[in-house]
C-alpha cells in the first residue's frame, strides 16, 4: 500500500488531523461503581482532559469520542457544559475490545483526514509539545507513537517466573499514546486485522496497541517519539493520587 508523505517544504495548513479519543472501557477497578473515565480529578471528569488537549491544539481539526454504549448523551452533556464540543464531530459507542473500538472509530471518519491521533482518555496529561512532535514525525514517516525510555531494568520471563533474559535498557521504551498514523494506512491495517482476527486469537496472539496492528498487518516501521513521564495512564487508585498531585503542582 502506497502512503504519500508530505515533503518538508509543503504547507501544513491543509492537513486534517482527526483525534480518536478512547473512553469506552469499563474501568471499574479504580472507582468502584463509577467508570474510570467519569471520575473527577481536580474537579473535572478524567476523559475531559484529553478532549481539552486536542481541542486546544491548532493541529487537530476533528475529534471522535468513543464511549460505552448508552453513554453518548451523558458524555455530550459533560463536554457541552465545559465548552469542549468545538471540534467534536462524533460521539459514538465503542466495542468490546480496544481494537474493536479503534476500528469502529476509523470507519466512522467520513470526512477528509490525513492523519489520525489515537489516544487513551485514561492519559489526562497529554501536552501540546508532544502533539507537535508527533505531528512532525508522522508527516515524515507515516507512523509514530508516544513513549519514554524506560527508567528501570526490564526482565523477560520464561513463563514460570524465572528470568529468561535482560534486554539492554538503552533500547527499552515504555509506550504511551497518542499513537499517530497516516489515516489510510491505519484504517487498512485495522481492516486486515478484523479479517484475520479469529485466526490470530486462535494462535494466542494478543493485540495490545495500534502500533502492533500497523507492524503486523502493514509491516510498517514505527518511530518512537518522546512524550513525557507525566503522560501516565490512570489504572489504579494509586494513579489517581499521582494525577491529583500533578494537577496540584
Amino acid at each position: 500500500m502506497q502512503v504519500r508523505m508530505r515533503e518538508k517544504g509543503e504547507s501544513m495548513t491543509e492537513d486534517r488531523c482527526t483525534a480518536l479519543l478512547l473512553a469506552a472501557g469499563k474501568g471499574l477497578r479504580v472507582g468502584g461503581d463509577v467508570r474510570k473515565q467519569y471520575l473527577e480529578v481536580a474537579g473535572a471528569p478524567l476523559f475531559t482532559y484529553s478532549v481539552r488537549a486536542m481541542q486546544e491544539s491548532p493541529l487537530i481539526t476533528d475529534i471522535v469520542l468513543l464511549v460505552p454504549d448508552g453513554d453518548e448523551e451523558k458524555s455530550r452533556e459533560v463536554l457541552a457544559a465545559r465548552n469542549l464540543m468545538e471540534k467534536v464531530r462524533r460521539i459514538m459507542p465503542g466495542g468490546d475490545e480496544r481494537y474493536h473500538t479503534v476500528c469502529l472509530g476509523l470507519e466512522a471518519v467520513d470526512w477528509a483526514c490525513d492523519y489520525v491521533f489515537i489516544h487513551d482518555c485514561a492519559r489526562p496529561f497529554l501536552d501540546q509539545a508532544t502533539i507537535c512532535r508527533l505531528y512532525e514525525a508522522v508527516r515524515e514517516v507515516g507512523a509514530c507513537v508516544a513513549g519514554m525510555p524506560s527508567k528501570d531494568t526490564v526482565k523477560l520471563t520464561d513463563g514460570d517466573g524465572y528470568v529468561a533474559g535482560t534486554p539492554n535498557r538503552g533500547n527499552v521504551w515504555i509506550v504511551q499514546t497518542p499513537q499517530v498514523f497516516a489515516f489510510d494506512l491505519i484504517r487498512e491495517a485495522h481492516r486486515r486485522l478484523m479479517s484475520r482476527l479469529d485466526e490470530l486469537l486462535e494462535k494466542g496472539i494478543s493485540i495490545t496497541d495500534d502500533a502492533m496492528v500497523a507492524e503486523q498487518m502493514m509491516h510498517s516501521k514505527i518511530r518512537l517519539v518522546e512524550a513525557s513521564y507525566r503522560n501516565i495512564k490512570v489504572t489504579t487508585p494509586e494513579d489517581l493520587v499521582v494525577a491529583e498531585a500533578f494537577l496540584a503542582s
